[in-house]
């Protein structure tokens, strides 16, 4: 798998409201279920595009990347109040145990997906929180996102979240993308 990051020269490309095509705001808040004082995460965040969808309906929204460059570009595109920036790698993340509520990523899995990054999500997201993660399948055609053979199939995913220590609980892989939600266990 080719573990890279989004090349900021052209992070535009990630506000193009096309990309709802992918995952729509209302599938993706439906399946994170969102609570008026919950604490959730957008692991690799980029532009904003998905974590400005959900900032409204949670207490604190944390926008996580890899890329300082990225918070830049997002904070001079605006960003809601309740939104704070957090520059990190998913494998170590600067929150307490059990701080988050529920975390997500869109079309990042491919660039974090390893034992490490799982193990700190299982770290960091509380007991009954949500993890969903929407990307790219390896067994889609290829015609966007990066190429098959840097992605990973739904059932990679659910192995990966349930060594973990996660339980899955919705999984479905579509045409370019699978989608899978998985609950923290206890």
């Amino acid at each position: 798998m080719g573990f890279h990051t989004f090349d900021i020269d052209s992070a535009a490309k990630l506000d193009d409201p096309s990309r709802y095509r992918f995952v729509s705001r209302e599938e993706l808040l439906s399946l994170l279920d969102p609570r008026p004082d919950a604490v959730v995460a957008d692991l690799g965040s980029g532009t904003g595009f998905f974590t400005d969808d959900v900032a409204p309906y949670v207490e604190t929204m944390y926008a996580v990347d890899v890329q300082e460059a990225m918070h830049d570009f997002y904070r001079e595109n605006g960003a809601p109040e309740n939104v704070a920036f957090v520059t990190a790698d998913i494998a170590s993340l600067p929150f307490d145990d059990d701080a988050l509520d529920a975390a997500f990523s869109t079309m990042t899995y491919h660039e974090f997906a390893t034992d490490e990054a799982l193990a700190e999500l299982a770290r960091v997201v509380k007991p009954g929180g949500r993890v969903v993660t929407v990307d790219w399948t390896a067994t889609g055609e290829g015609h966007a996102g990066p190429p098959t053979d840097e992605r990973f199939a739904l059932g990679d995913a659910v192995a990966d979240f349930e060594a973990a220590g996660f339980t899955v609980t919705h999984g479905a892989t579509r045409h370019e993308t699978f989608v899978c939600t998985a609950r923290r266990r206890d």
